[in-house]
């Protein structure tokens, strides 16, 4: 994917929990983990997507005639077959509602750092920045490396939300220096567990996060994703919780599980194996904050 041009699925403005202050998140397309609780799948894909809201279409059927591929059930004329689909757009571009939206657009690095630093006020006034997210957004570190770059020339501060996955030495090269501020999003301490809920295993990601604490240049804040019956055992928390330790770590976040990806997900055609679809519980959230209570939490759940 490093090869493509990255996609931008979203520019979020007054993001508050993305960092400090208020903040701008740019959420990049393509990640090389596949979890299975992903709560931004319209990120996973490096492609552009077409995301299909049924609330908001008319079934007027001016997508079917639109689509050159087929891709549109004569039948039902508002949903799309994936499999013929190929994200051209002109079905977005015909539909006269909301009923469909286009995931996905580049932005030359220049012209994005020129758009961002349009809420250079906001940020200033509140201590915010420039958050990068995703997605992955260390699968495109050289178009990283020139954003992250020209941003901070104008004085931007910038964070960054990891999965952790990449390769250590060209991210201390092309985006660290100009980093502010490190999420590192920490999932399970097995490998094998990691492996089977994300497609990849971890040993590369825990080395990265201990090279990053080690390096103690840029502020590490480990996040744990608090999904039941997955992440949000009591061994797989209670491992986690010791390996944050034996590093020296006293602060962390707690990612409450958000079951509003579902719906998102089906919308984009996927088909979720897992699907809790309730928040979190009261009791649930005093069980894992016992676990953690050595620890000085960066929110409350």
């Amino acid at each position: 994917m490093e090869k493509r041009r990255p996609l931008i699925a979203d520019l979020k403005r007054n993001a508050l929990d993305d960092g400090p202050g208020i903040r701008t998140t740019v959420f990049f397309k393509g990640c090389p983990l596949s979890c299975t609780w992903c709560h931004n799948p319209e990120c996973q894909e490096a492609g552009p997507e077409i995301l299909f809201n049924p609330a908001e279409c008319r079934n007027c059927g001016e997508c079917l005639r639109a689509c050159p591929h087929g891709a549109m059930p004569s039948g039902d004329p508002g949903r799309i077959d994936r499999k013929l689909c190929q994200s051209c757009g002109l079905c977005v571009e015909a539909c006269p509602g909301r009923g469909r939206r286009m995931i996905g657009k580049f932005y030359p690095a220049e012209e994005l750092a020129r758009l961002l630093a349009q809420d250079l006020p906001f940020f200033k006034n509140s201590g915010g920045g420039v958050t990068f997210s995703g997605g992955e957004p260390t699968v495109f570190l050289d178009y990283l490396g020139d954003l992250a770059r020209l941003l901070k020339e104008k004085g931007v501060h910038l964070n960054i939300e990891t999965t952790g996955f990449f390769n250590f030495n060209k991210f201390a090269e092309k985006v660290l220096p100009f980093l502010d501020l490190i999420y590192f999003d920490l999932k399970f301490a097995d490998s094998s567990l990691h492996s089977l809920f994300t497609g990849q295993p971890n040993a590369e990601i825990l080395e990265n996060f201990r090279g990053l604490v080690r390096q103690n240049s840029v502020p590490v804040l480990p996040r744990i994703p608090l999904i039941p019956e997955v992440t949000a055992s009591r061994e797989n928390l209670q491992n986690l919780a010791r390996f944050l330790k034996e590093l020296g770590i006293a602060r962390l976040a707690l990612l409450p599980y958000n079951p509003l990806w579902i719906p998102k997900s089906k919308n984009l055609g996927k088909n979720p194996e897992y699907r809790r679809e309730s928040w979190l519980t009261a009791e649930e959230k005093r069980e894992y904050l016992a676990i953690f209570n050595d620890f000085t939490l960066e929110r409350e759940l």
